[in-house]
C-alpha cells in the first residue's frame, strides 16, 4: 500500500519583513584552514548568545575540496540584521577580514521577503551564486555597503567606511 506524500507549507504572515541570508567561507590557501576553523567557535558563540531578531541559524557544507562551508540564517527584519552586523563581535570580524582575508574568501547573498536582493563576494576566486550569471561590478561607491545594495536606508554607520578601506590611489 502506497502512502501519500505529506505536503506542508508555512504561514509567513507573522514575518512580513523576513530576511534570509546565505553566507559562505571558502579556503583559498592552506593558511585559510586556520582562519576557517578559528571562526567556527566564534560563530557558534554568537548564535548561542541569541541575538535579537535571529530566528534560525543552520550550518551548511558547500564542498570539501576546496573546503567551503557556510550557513543560512533567518532574520525577523532588515533592521535587526543590520543592527547585529554593526555590533560586536560581527563588526570586529568584518573589520579584520577586510584588512586580511587570511587565505579565505567570503560571500553572502541576502533575500528580503518583499523582493530586494543583495550580495557580496570578497576574495572568491570562482564565480558562484549570482556572480556566476549576472554582471559583476566593483563593490565601491553606492555598491559598497549591504544596506545600500539592497535599497535600504539605515542610520548607523557602516562597519567599515569605504574611505578607510581604500585610499584614493587604489585601483578598481
Amino acid at each position: 500500500m502506497k502512502k501519500r506524500v505529506e505536503r506542508l507549507t508555512v504561514d509567513l504572515s507573522s514575518y512580513p519583513d523576513l530576511v534570509v541570508v546565505y553566507l559562505g567561507m571558502r579556503v583559498n590557501r592552506m593558511t585559510g584552514l586556520k582562519t576557517l576553523f578559528g571562526f567556527g567557535p566564534q560563530i557558534s558563540a554568537s548564535v548561542a548568545a541569541n541575538p535579537a531578531g535571529l530566528l534560525r541559524h543552520e550550518n551548511m557544507v558547500y564542498s570539501l575540496f576546496p573546503m567551503h562551508v557556510g550557513m543560512r540564517q533567518y532574520w525577523q527584519d532588515p533592521e535587526t540584521l543590520l543592527s547585529w552586523t554593526r555590533s560586536d563581535p560581527h563588526r570586529q570580524w568584518w573589520q579584520r577580514f577586510l584588512k586580511d582575508s587570511g587565505g579565505t574568501g567570503f560571500w553572502h547573498e541576502t533575500y528580503f521577503r518583499h523582493g530586494d536582493i543583495e550580495a557580496i563576494y570578497d576574495d572568491v576566486p570562482q564565480r558562484i551564486g549570482f556572480a556566476a550569471f549576472a554582471p559583476v561590478v566593483p563593490a565601491r561607491g553606492p555598491m559598497f555597503g549591504a544596506a545600500a545594495r539592497a535599497g535600504k536606508s539605515y542610520s548607523a554607520p557602516a562597519v567599515v567606511a569605504e574611505q578607510n578601506l581604500y585610499d584614493d590611489s587604489a585601483q578598481l
